[in-house]
């Protein structure tokens, strides 16, 4: 059950919903999104509707829901939501705009970093993506700069205006990150990782979460439940390719999970054309396919230099590649009832 509080609501009308579910011996979960607050109940149902609590004052609505994953379905929340991201410049992920994303996979410098997000703004992004802690697949391979990264990362934005998402890979350093970054992201080896999941949900940060690489659409829901849960609605999933027997991609784009997500969850939908083709010469064509299906943006790499690249140079974008990127992140949203993100942009 859910208790869906008015936009007007006080803190002291929630406080009193809390302690109402408290007194028969329920849980109560408060989750705050931009425009409106819920309250996730666990416990007894019967005893929750003796304490009629749609009666109470700030409470817009009460509704009992029969899937899994309460806060982020639309069962409660029939309308899609926006995703503000940024501090000084506020950047929009949902419904009705198209949200491009860009940066290198990893930040190796200060120069490159730079260099590759003044490429990435000039292709029409709005926010830089980078990692400063990188979770890979050999304990040899380069694993981020860590917190010099993230001060690279901060004063690269503070340079070009564009809010910033970085990876946190521990729940130790959360907070950390969070100092330096507008948006936390989960990735895809730890979207089942649930005391991260929950850290991130209590450091007020809006929240990127990508699909385990073998994760069903429900197990990615019941993660983004984890983030809601500790307080924080404002996540957005990201689909970046399931793992499948074909070997001719990096991984398989399932491209179904847009409209699949869309039509259960509240939250906004992205699509990762690189780390799902982890080829150069695709990240095209499935950003295409991401803004056909009606997903609310892309994230992409680019570098400089992907020859010389420390991590996923053969998927980075640049050139040619990321000129034809460019047209199609500008050009193809209008086509769909969509509107470029840097059209809203909040300054």
């Amino acid at each position: 059950m859910v208790v869906v509080m008015s936009p007007e609501a006080t803190d002291a009308e929630i406080a009193h919903v809390v302690e109402r579910v408290e007194s028969v011996g329920g849980e109560a979960f408060v989750s705050k999104g931009v425009v409106r607050t819920i309250i996730g109940l666990v416990g007894d149902i019967d005893s929750f509707h003796g304490l009629n609590l749609r009666s109470l004052p700030g409470v817009a609505d009460v509704h009992r829901i029969s899937d899994p994953y309460k806060l982020v379905s639309r069962q409660h929340h029939p309308d899609r939501s926006t995703v503000w991201v940024g501090g000084r410049t506020k950047v929009p992920i949902g419904p009705d705009t198209f949200t491009f994303i860009a940066g290198p996979c990893a930040v190796e410098s200060a120069q490159q970093t730079l260099e590759a997000a003044e490429m990435a703004r000039a292709a029409g992004a709005t926010v830089l993506r980078g990692g400063a802690f990188k979770p890979r697949t050999s304990p040899y391979a380069f694993q981020g700069l860590g917190l010099k990264g993230l001060e690279i990362l901060a004063s690269v934005s503070e340079s070009t205006g564009m809010p910033v998402v970085t990876e946190v890979v521990d729940a130790r350093d959360v907070t950390v990150v969070a100092e330096h970054a507008d948006m936390l992201q989960v990735g895809t080896r730890n979207m089942a990782n649930f005391g991260l999941l929950q850290a991130v949900g209590e450091v007020g940060k809006p929240v990127l979460l990508k699909r385990g690489m073998t994760a069903t659409i429900e197990e990615w829901l019941m993660a983004a439940e984890y983030i809601a849960q500790r307080g924080n609605l404002d996540v957005v999933l990201c689909e970046r390719g399931i793992r499948t027997f074909e070997e001719s991609t990096r991984n398989t784009l399932d491209i179904s999970a847009v409209p699949v997500v869309q039509a259960t969850s509240h939250l906004p939908i992205i699509v990762d054309p690189s780390h799902a083709g982890g080829r150069r010469d695709l990240v095209v064509p499935l950003s295409r396919a991401a803004v056909a299906v009606g997903a609310d943006g892309v994230i992409v790499d680019v570098h400089p230099d992907p020859e010389n690249a420390l991590c996923d140079g053969p998927q980075a974008v640049l050139g040619n590649d990321l000129r034809a990127l460019a047209q199609s992140v500008r050009q193809l949203p209008p086509v769909v009832g969509r509107v470029a993100a840097a059209e809203r942009v909040r300054r």
